[in-house]
């Protein structure tokens, strides 16, 4: 697992999020990115030129994930610390990307929804919203996501 880690933050999550349309100099914002295992990839797709916000509440991961950008370099990721609540401290039509990622498993629909009219309001009329429900439908918490259709994220 640590070595799928090391592989994924050295190579292949820059080569999956350039991909799906990041690119240098764009302001990104992950929200619930914990250690920042999207959060550096993303910083290093958008170079020093580009800006990445990292949200989380657990502080200790905020501390981690600055200590893992330090050690690579990288000085374009700004954090912020959440209590639980949805509102994106950013201003409207300021972000050109937003990656929920492994969160929205954690949400029930009005909380997801909450969030989507959030992230709705700091994107560029152009921006990508980038979702990945969760890795395995094993994972806890299952709640409401544990079997849901792309159709439901999308709706």
């Amino acid at each position: 697992m640590q070595k799928d880690i090391e592989k994924w933050l050295a190579k292949d999550g820059t080569t999956f999020l350039k991909e799906i349309g990041l690119k240098n100099g764009q302001v990104i914002f992950d929200f619930g990115c914990s250690v920042g295992h999207y959060t550096i990839p993303a910083a290093k797709v958008v170079g020093k030129e580009g800006k990445v916000y990292a949200v989380d509440k657990d502080r200790e991961a905020l501390t981690q994930l600055l200590q893992i950008a330090k050690s690579e370099g990288l000085e374009n990721i700004v954090t912020m610390t959440s209590s639980g609540e949805f509102k994106i401290h950013l201003q409207s039509n300021s972000v050109d990307a937003v990656l929920l990622y492994d969160i929205l498993h954690y949400l029930c629909l009005e909380e997801r929804r909450e969030l989507y009219n959030e992230v709705y309001r700091v994107l560029k009329i152009d921006g990508l919203l980038s979702i990945y429900p969760k890795h395995h439908k094993s994972d806890e918490p299952l709640w409401e996501l544990s079997n849901i259709a792309l159709e439901s994220i999308m709706r």
